[in-house]
């Protein structure tokens, strides 16, 4: 629609990734022909309503410039901070107020355009001020006792109205970046976008998410998220 704001993808990409224990940062490792970063960044900038993409980087980054997508005229590369909500602040400053930040992990290669138009409709949401992409809960959840050697279960969790929080997630870039800021001022602890904007006192939608877009923290992951990957090729051939 004409009146539809601009969509601007951020995708903060500082991070080391210790647990696959490779020899590089996760976002750097080959699925098929390209790294899980180029397969992510792929996806976001095909997506017709996406305007550009902006990705964070540690500043002593060696990987990426050897990309063949790193010096595309739809990306912007800026330095990645600390902790993720560093990298997507700095970040945020490329994106104008008047637009909307769809911030998306590294690490979330399978990531469909259609997943990404389901979530693009709560922009037109007069009630809510931004969604993120989620999946219920259907396993039993256990709560582990804090401290435990070796680590025992404390009590079972109630797994009605529990979700996964996934990525991409949408907001205006004024207030993500306005909560951002204030939230990191105040020394809360922000692990998503949706976390700052729900300590702001706002309202989240949560959009339910294909289950194929898994985020890559362990080697088991990869041989998966390959699968999902050549999935999706077959279906678009």
């Amino acid at each position: 629609m004409s009146d539809s704001p601009t969509i601007v993808a951020v995708v903060p990409a500082a991070g080391i990734g210790s647990r696959m224990q490779a020899d590089r940062p996760k976002q750097y490792l080959k699925l098929g022909n390209k790294t899980v970063l180029e397969h992510t960044l792929s996806a976001l900038a095909t997506h017709p309503r996406i305007a550009r993409v902006i990705v964070a980087v540690s500043r002593n980054d060696p990987y990426f410039d050897t990309l063949p997508l790193a010096h595309s005229d739809w990306l912007i590369r800026v330095e990645g901070g600390t902790e993720r909500a560093d990298s997507v602040f700095n970040a945020l400053q490329y994106v104008d107020d008047d637009e909307w930040a769809l911030v998306h992990d590294a690490a979330r290669p399978c990531v469909t355009h259609m997943d990404i138009d389901s979530l693009l409709e709560v922009v037109q949401w007069p009630d809510v001020k931004g969604g993120i992409l989620a999946t219920p809960v259907r396993d039993t959840m256990k709560r582990a006792q804090a401290g435990s050697l070796p680590l025992h279960v404390a009590h079972t969790e109630c797994r009605e109205d529990l979700w996964h929080a996934l990525t991409p997630q949408l907001f205006p870039a004024s207030l993500l970046k306005n909560s951002l800021r204030e939230a990191l001022n105040a020394n809360i602890r922000i692990t998503d976008e949706a976390s700052a904007i729900e300590w702001a006192g706002y309202r989240v939608a949560l959009i339910d998410s294909n289950p194929a877009n898994i985020k890559i923290t362990r080697p088991a992951d990869m041989p998966l998220a390959a699968f999902y990957l050549n999935q999706q090729d077959t279906v678009c051939e």
